[in-house]
């Protein structure tokens, strides 16, 4: 059965509650500051109800940055049906509706509360010292997680640091950026090398992931905003990466020491490559291994199986059995859900792949990419499926298919499983984890939904190494991970060997998007996606430009998408909304 770090009573823990404003601090629950945390089960209840908000946000994955990065990069269409317009508006940079995104503007911000609840509450903690260390730095390393991805997705977002109400402030880029890195050094900093592997802390982070985390945020914002921070130099093709980012507390953090985190956690964190990239993803479980033409008879074995922990996984999200539609859909792993091969369609036709709403085609650019640049490379089979080898695969879904190409991503999707029932007959369950786990515990008996309980894998070791590589402009990152692949070593490092290498080692993992805007290339390479051969309603089509194309939309908007205009009503002018949101051609209407 899969851990869960969530307890279930903190969920309902509201520290310093965020209200349907978002940005209100007024506490509406008895504890608060003054009273609560205290001890150390206190402490434990306010990380689980900070954490809690990962899950919150997965009860509604279209409404969150992983979601947005996977479909609005070049690697994957919007997808899904007619009326699912929200996934082609993603894919297209466009607008769908008033308040597109604001769920997850609202979720996080209740998360980053929580967050500051807990730091405002520490100097009360009757706890030792490197259980405050850890505690402190947990609580800052999700505050600049849930920052990340607001400052990514929407660029200037309200700096809230204290759980005291005050009118919403936009900050510059440089103030925003600077919290979100000194939080993290911080993190990194204080909390003990201690890599969190017992069942109690399973999910936690730890100084490793802080140092991870660093290096991810690190080369996004001095990446993005070398040239500045005016949409002229967001979106210029001059990759110019700032070297040193002054922080809020006066202190200058470089990037030597963020090479020296990055250093420290691929030499002292003990998490580690898994030997074979294919026993990374759930295809490989047990249950499914032996009856997919693809893996059978290779020796492969799924990292997680059982439960099992994978040491190559810094930090994912958690899911269990206790998954119900009513109450706690964010229980399951909806993203899986959400990215399956589109429904009405018998699962044996499938196999061994499960439905879903068809989110995120995988855009034909890059299998031509890919071809091109490293033909042998065994992750391509390893990661997308061409559905032509399928054993039935029935374009148009559900009949209602938008952007469907001949791809689905692997490391995503729903996997299922055969099994006999109790009358000899072979059945297909909806996901493997029905086999896997038994068919007793869950608390809806809607498996195609609510089944999937695999992780969610957001930063993995290959990726650390990675970054390691960019940021000391070697080979040695970038050639262990090719080792892994079966792959030739590189002789010298360039940044167009770096920038391949993380194509098609993170393919489908929700950081392509960032990569592109960092590197100044996301103009070029999201416009190959016009004109890709793709299916309407199951017939052939072309995948049509709309607003000027992808090119245009990116230039005007450098990416981050519209705010919510509740939110920027509220602020009475304190908020102003990102260029490029603000008239007709901004908005999607369908295909």
């Amino acid at each position: 059965m899969k851990k869960f770090i969530n307890i279930l009573g903190a969920a309902a823990i509201v520290l310093g509650g965020v209200t349907s404003c978002t940005l209100d601090a007024v506490n509406y629950v008895e504890k608060t500051p003054e009273n609560f945390p205290i001890t150390s089960d206190d402490a434990s209840q306010a990380l689980a109800g900070i954490y809690e908000n990962l899950n919150q946000v997965s009860a509604n994955p279209q409404m969150s940055f992983f979601y947005l990065s996977m479909l609005a990069s070049d690697d994957n269409l919007g997808g899904g049906g007619t009326n699912d317009k929200l996934m082609q508006a993603m894919d297209l940079l466009l607008n769908y509706q008033t308040n597109m995104t604001h769920q997850f503007w609202s979720d996080r911000y209740q998360g980053i509360n929580r967050a500051n609840s807990l730091l405002a509450g520490v100097e009360n903690m009757a706890l030792e010292d490197g259980e405050r260390n850890q505690v402190v730095g947990e609580a800052k390393f999700m505050r600049a997680f849930f920052y990340y991805e607001l400052a990514s997705q929407y660029g200037r977002v309200p700096l809230v640091l204290s759980t005291e109400e005050a009118e919403p402030i936009q900050p510059t880029a440089a103030e925003l950026w600077g919290q979100i890195l000194m939080d993290l050094r911080d993190a990194a900093s204080s909390m003990p090398a201690v890599r969190k592997t017992d069942e109690k802390t399973d999910g936690h982070v730890d100084k490793y992931t802080a140092e991870a985390m660093l290096g991810r945020a690190w080369l996004f914002y001095t990446g993005m905003y070398g040239n500045g921070d005016d949409l002229a130099a967001l979106t210029s093709t001059t990759y110019n990466p700032l070297t040193e980012v002054a922080l809020p507390d006066g202190t200058t953090l470089t990037k030597q020491e963020v090479i020296s985190y990055i250093d420290d956690c691929v030499n002292n964190s003990g998490y580690s490559l898994v030997p074979d990239f294919r026993n990374l993803w759930a295809y490989t479980n047990r249950c499914t291994v032996e009856d997919y033409d693809y893996t059978k008879g290779q020796g492969l074995k799924w990292v997680e199986d059982d439960a099992a922990v994978n040491p190559e996984s810094m930090f994912a999200i958690k899911f269990n059995k206790l998954a119900s539609w009513q109450t706690t859909i964010g229980y399951a792993n909806g993203y899986a859900l959400h990215f399956g091969v589109r429904g009405g369609q018998d699962y044996a036709k499938t196999f061994p792949f499960g439905q879903g709403w068809g989110a995120g085609p995988v855009a034909p650019n890059l299998m031509n990419d890919w071809n091109a640049a490293e033909s042998g490379d065994m992750r391509r089979e390893a990661s997308v499926q061409n559905v032509k080898d399928l054993p039935a695969y029935t374009y148009g879904g559900w009949a209602d298919f938008v952007q469907e190409t001949d791809y689905y991503g692997k490391k995503q999707g729903p996997v299922t499983a055969k099994y006999t029932d109790d009358s000899g007959t072979t059945q297909y369950a909806p996901v493997f984890e029905y086999v896997m786990y038994g068919e007793n515990g869950w608390q809806n008996d809607n498996l195609m939904q609510t089944g999937n309980i695999h992780d969610l894998v957001l930063i993995r070791f290959a990726d650390v190494l990675l970054m390691q590589s960019e940021l000391k402009e070697d080979v040695s990152g970038i050639n262990r991970v090719r080792a892994r692949a079966g792959l030739a070593p590189i002789g010298a490092y360039s940044l167009t060997a770096l920038q391949n290498e993380r194509r098609w080692e993170l393919a489908f993992e929700g950081v392509r998007w960032n990569d592109i805007r960092r590197w100044h290339i996301a103009a070029a390479a999201l416009e190959k996606q016009t004109n890709q051969p793709v299916y309407y309603l199951g017939s052939s089509a072309k995948n049509t430009p709309h607003s000027g194309g992808y090119a245009a939309r990116y230039n005007a908007t450098a990416g981050f998408f519209k705010i919510p205009e509740t939110e920027v009503s509220l602020s009475n002018g304190a908020l102003v909304q990102n260029e490029g949101w603000t008239d007709a051609s901004s908005e999607y209407s369908g295909w």
